[in-house]
């Protein structure tokens, strides 16, 4: 849940400050990127260099080093981040924050944030149970902040209560069970094809195409970003998934036709991104074909149209996305082939088009709609295509 979130973690003056380090070992273990804010007072308890170390960035302190003039951008990473995390947050940055105050970094950072925080108080217990910090506390859940309770147990002080900021472990879990929550997808069951298919003429040689499998891998990815149960089924490639997914991996046409089959009612989402042979052999010889004759001639067969049959097969309930590659007349093939296979979205990609195409790193993409209306989009990654064409067909995803 935490792999490649952008995170600030605010550490604030407390004894609980040492446990910033658990967290951010953990943090950076399960995935995600992490910048460390540390108050002056925090940087009594736990050194930057400490806390540099183990989350592999530079930690910041002030709002600018005297020595260089560098300027910390408070405004740049509030909006840099997924979210924030305060643990430990001090009744003294509690009070802050709840009033606006802005005397520090990391105060300013909240200010400028737009996106979710997380706040884990660390205090005695009478200053934990003070009206003045129930108070702040609820002030803070009234502008849309989240609490992490405080475990109750012995405190610095020798009492015993609540004000113990929560382990670190139980701190990770609470961010993935909100992260899990908030996921447009989760639960739903994706199938995605990507890759190439190989027909084989003989043990030795096949028919195949130049596809690298990078556009089919990057929109799985995404799926399984936003919570959905991928089941990828690919062609050969070198291409490895970033999210964990079921992975199911065949040559040819016909051993991709009976994946999908498998796996096709079962799917609410399907994306057939995998540039399926049109064509293969009649017959494949059982040997090598050795070099004899000055021609050759191979008799070739249609293969079966996976995405026409899928088509065929569809219910109301779920939703179909196609891919077409051109290179003459685009548009109307592609909205051709969007009517007569009965697709809800149909993904255009044009050689014609500098970037995109077979093995780039980039893609440049027009999506057509059941109703033809036409979305343009520039020239991107192939991450950051797939991040379009998921934010596409989510406007479909009934709730």
């Amino acid at each position: 849940m935490l792999k490649d979130k952008k995170v600030i973690l605010g550490v604030c003056g407390s004894i609980a400050a040492y446990k910033a380090a658990i967290l951010v070992r953990l943090l950076v273990k399960a995935g995600a990127n992490v910048k460390v804010i540390l108050t002056a007072d925090a940087a009594n308890f736990i050194t930057p260099l400490t806390l540099a170390t183990l989350s592999k960035n530079p930690v910041y302190t002030q709002y600018f080093e005297e020595e260089t003039g560098v300027w910390s951008n408070h405004v740049e990473l509030g909006l840099w981040a997924d979210f924030i995390v305060i643990a430990p947050a001090s009744a003294n940055t509690l009070a802050k924050m709840a009033g606006g105050l802005c005397d520090n970094l990391l105060t300013a950072v909240y200010l400028s944030a737009k996106c979710p925080v997380y706040l884990a108080p660390a205090m005695d217990l009478d200053m934990w149970k003070h009206e003045s910090t129930r108070n702040n506390i609820d002030q803070l859940i009234a502008y849309g902040n989240q609490i992490i309770q405080p475990g109750t147990g012995e405190l610095a002080s020798g009492l015993y209560g609540a004000g113990r900021m929560a382990e670190p472990e139980d701190i990770v879990t609470f961010l993935e069970d909100r992260i899990k929550a908030s996921l447009p997808l989760l639960g739903k069951k994706v199938m995605v094809t990507a890759g190439p298919t190989y027909e084989a003429i003989d043990p030795v040689r096949f028919i195949g195409n130049h596809s690298s499998g990078k556009m089919g891998f990057a929109i799985a990815d995404q799926f399984a970003s936003l919570g959905a149960e991928v089941t990828l089924i690919t062609g050969p490639t070198a291409e490895q998934s970033r999210y964990p997914m079921r992975r199911v991996d065949v040559v040819s046409a016909a051993e991709m036709l009976q994946a999908c089959l498998a796996d096709f009612t079962a799917a609410e989402i399907t994306v057939m991104s995998a540039a399926v042979a049109d064509y293969t052999p009649v017959l494949k010889a059982e040997q090598k074909i050795k070099k004899s004759t000055e021609e050759f001639s191979l008799e070739l067969k249609k293969t079966q149209d996976i995405l026409a049959t899928l088509g065929q097969l569809k219910t109301a309930s779920q939703l179909l996305i196609g891919f077409a590659l051109e290179t003459q007349d685009e548009e109307e093939y592609a909205k051709s082939k969007l009517v007569k296979k009965n697709l809800d979205l149909i993904v255009l990609n044009s050689l014609n088009d500098k970037g995109a195409g077979f093995k780039m790193d980039t893609n440049k993409i027009t999506i057509f709609n059941n109703a033809l209306e036409k979305i343009e989009f520039e020239i991107k990654s192939k991450t950051d295509v797939a991040v379009d064409i998921c934010n596409e067909i989510l406007k479909l995803v009934k709730p």
